[in-house]
Parts: C-alpha cells; structure tokens; sequence
C-alpha cells in the first residue's frame, strides 16, 4: 500500500509540473498585449515636435506649453528674463575675461531654452575665429539632439561649430529629452549622462520609477564641461558627484574654462548642478521625494490625472507642490524663505571674499618682487573658492535643494577666498593688500 502511495504521489508532481511547464509555455508565447488606450498617432523615436506626442497625451503637452507664459519671478530666481550681472554686478567682475561677464540672464522656462540660447552674447560665431562657439552648446536646449547624438555622437556634434549646427536645431526641450515613445517611459537619451553612470559602476535601467522621475532631470541639471579639442560634453563624475570630488577630479586632469585676466588664475565655470546639489544626501532626497514631486506635481482634471509639464518653481503653486507632504504650507513657504535668505547672505559675503582676492593677487601679479611660488598658492585658492561659490550660485535654489551642504559649500569658499588673499599680501610683502571690502572701490559706481 505504501508503494502505491508514493507512486500515485510521484505521477501527481509529474503531471503538476507538465501543467505548469505548458502555462509558462503558453503564456511567453502569447503576443504582447497592447495599452487599454491605443494611441491617435504614432511617434517616431527620438522625434524633435513635441506637438506630435501631444496628440497621445494632450493634458501633458497642454501643461508643457504652459511654461512659455510661466514668466513669473520668485524672490532669488523663477522663470523671469532678467540679468544676474545686473541683479548682482560683483559678477561682472568675477567672471570677467570669460563670456559670462557679457550676458548672464535667468533660465525661463522649457518652451523658451532654444531661443534664448540662440539670443545670448555668449556666442561666438565669428567664422574667422577658431574659438567659435561648438555644437556642444546646443545639449541641453532642444529636443533635437538626442537624434543628432545617435547620428553623429558626442564628439561629432563638439566638432561641429554651433552655428553650422543651427539650421538642423528647430525644436526646444520637448518630450524626446525624456521619454520613450509607446511606452512613454522615463529614460536617459543624453549619452554624457550614461557614460558618467557607467564611470560610477551604475546602470540607469536598473533604477526604479520614483529614481527616474529625478534622472531625467539629470540629462541637462548637471555640472558638466567640454573636453578636449573635440568639446566632448563630459560630466566630472568619476570620482562622484559632490563638490569635492568634482574639484580633485578637475585638479587631476588640470582642466581650465579660461584664464582670469591679470591674476592668471586658472578658472572653472559651474553650470546648473541641481541634480548633484540634491542627491548629495539632502532631506527631501533620502526621504524618496523626486524632483517631479514638485517641479510636477500631480493634477486632476474631471477623471484624468496625470504629472503637470508646466514645470516651474514650487514657490509659485505652494498648496499644490508641497501640500502633497505638508499641510501646513504656510510654514513652509516661511522657512523657504529663511533657508534662501540665509544662503543668499552667506554667498553675498562669498563673493565680497573673492573679490578682495582677486584684487589682492592682481596687485601681487604686477609687483615684481612679489614670491612667485606664494602667487601660485593664492591663484590655486581663488580658483578653489570661486568654484566652491559658483556650484551654488549657478544651481537653481538658492540652497534650498540642499541647504546645509549649500551653507557649507558657501562658508569654504569664503574661507579660501580670504586664504588666497592672505597668500597674496604674503606673496607681495603688502599687508595693505588684507584690507576688505575693495569691491566697493573697484565696483560699479554706487554699489
């Protein structure tokens, strides 16, 4: 009887597993099921007119367009068209010899990235000039360019010169930037953004969702420069992704953005780290909170629900941005403001630092006697400190992304900044040249 127990039990996983076998079988070989909702028109991969995904997605494309009318200014930065350098002309002098010192204006919103780019006096177009402004330059202002970037790849458009590349660019930051069409899922198309991944051992294919709905951002707010003769857009992530590791990765390979005039410092320009500022261990990040959670909040319109495209700061919708989390948006409004207004001081005082150095080391550069190996060490801290400022003052925050890492990014750069203009009244044997506030002599009039 035993016997024929085990048996019966042995013909019994048999048949089980035969059954499951041709349901795993049958299953993988049924065509792929399609969405509930099929789409009005098919979008090609990597299409430029984000009117054509519009069709599919006409709530998202409406918000979208949206941000050509955002134009509306928070108290330290928004969506408005105006001038950092005459909000805060300091920056003329601490950019000076470089483009930025010519025209520095407020990002608008998505719908306006071509035109302004085309627009800035930091063109050069000068045909004659084989420092001509490179194609690189277009990366984070079109929906363009992920098919350029699979048609002629990185270096092909850094080789091309902006304005040979212009008549094949029609199209602002749009859908393709960051979707997949069909599927609509959120992917990286930018190709410096997945060789800085892969540098760090990561694959963005493996992140989830909620991560995603940051990376994307990450394909254009990041810190990044142009390598080589080529222009390859790079990002400085190899040694990661915090100031400090982009400054020892900038240090190792010796890489300039140009040369200050008179001090010879070698300089860098920061560009808009927003993604490096904010998952460098900030609150809201290591609570899962992704950038879409504010810059897109959800919205309701009769049945559909769907992440707004107008995207803008949380300031200027509160209740619907960070109402999602906090129901006391008041508050919070109240300590945003605290948080920009302290950062906003501390990178003032920053700047008044560098601009004494700067002043310092020039009158140390012109005096013949000064100690040559003492100047290098005093160019060496004016390039260290005005990085350190300028990771923060480019990034769109105003220090709220992060505002403890913000503050002592800012309270660094300071410290080196008066360290360069010790080193230089030390290279110069001037003790006159310790004296602050000279921003107020070499300054704009009145300032």
């Amino acid at each position: 009887m035993q016997r024929y127990t085990t048996l019966i039990l042995a013909g019994l996983v048999i048949v089980l597993a035969a059954l499951l076998a041709g349901t795993l079988i049958f299953v993988n070989n049924q065509p792929v099921q399609q969405r509930a909702i099929q789409p009005l028109a098919e979008v090609a991969a990597m299409e430029p007119d984000s009117s054509k995904w519009g069709v599919n997605f006409p709530n998202q494309y409406a918000s979208f367009l949206k941000t050509r009318d955002n134009n509306i200014a928070t108290t330290y930065g928004g969506s408005s068209d105006f001038s950092h350098l005459e909000k805060d002309p300091r920056q003329k002098i601490l950019f000076a010899g470089m483009p930025f010192s010519k025209d520095y204006n407020e990002d608008r919103g998505h719908e306006w990235a071509l035109t302004d780019v085309n627009k800035t006096k930091r063109l050069n177009l000068d045909k004659e000039n084989p420092k001509r402004t490179p194609g690189t330059c277009y990366s984070c202002k079109s929906a363009n360019m992920p098919g350029l970037w699979a048609e002629m790849g990185l270096e092909g458009v850094g080789k091309t010169f902006f304005g040979d590349l212009t008549p094949r660019v029609d199209s602002s930051i749009g859908c393709a930037n960051c979707h997949e069409p069909g599927t609509m899922r959120l992917i990286v198309t930018n190709p410096a953004l997945e060789e800085a991944l892969q540098a760090q051992g990561k694959d963005w294919k493996t992140f989830t969702r909620q991560e995603m709905r940051s990376l994307v951002c990450a394909n254009c707010h990041v810190e990044y420069y142009f390598a080589g003769e080529s222009k390859y857009l790079t990002f400085p992530w190899e040694k990661g992704t915090k100031v400090e590791e982009m400054w020892e990765y900038y240090t190792e390979i010796g890489f300039k953005d140009w040369e200050y005039p008179d001090t010879k410092t070698p300089m860098l320009k920061a560009q808009h780290p927003e993604y490096e500022m904010y998952t460098a261990g900030s609150t809201h990040y290591n609570a899962g909170v992704a950038c879409a959670d504010c810059h897109m909040p959800y919205v309701r319109e009769g049945a559909a629900k769907y992440s707004s495209h107008n995207i803008h700061s949380p300031m200027l919708n509160p209740q619907r941005a960070c109402g999602q989390c906090h129901t006391d948006t008041e508050a919070v409004v109240r300590r945003v403001n605290l948080i920009q207004e302290q950062t906003y001081k501390t990178k003032i005082a920053a700047e008044d630092a560098i601009v004494d150095a700067i002043n310092a080391i020039k009158a140390a550069a012109a005096n013949p006697n000064s100690d040559a190996a003492l100047l290098e060490e005093a160019r060496l801290l004016h390039r260290q400190a005005q990085f350190y400022w300028d990771y923060v003052s480019a990034e769109n925050s105003m220090g709220f992304h992060n505002p403890e890492y913000a503050l002592k990014i800012l309270a660094e750069a300071t410290n080196l900044a008066r360290q360069a203009q010790m080193k230089a009244a030390q290279a110069a044997n001037d003790p006159s040249l310790l004296q602050t506030g000279t921003y107020y002599q070499s300054g704009p009039s009145g300032q």
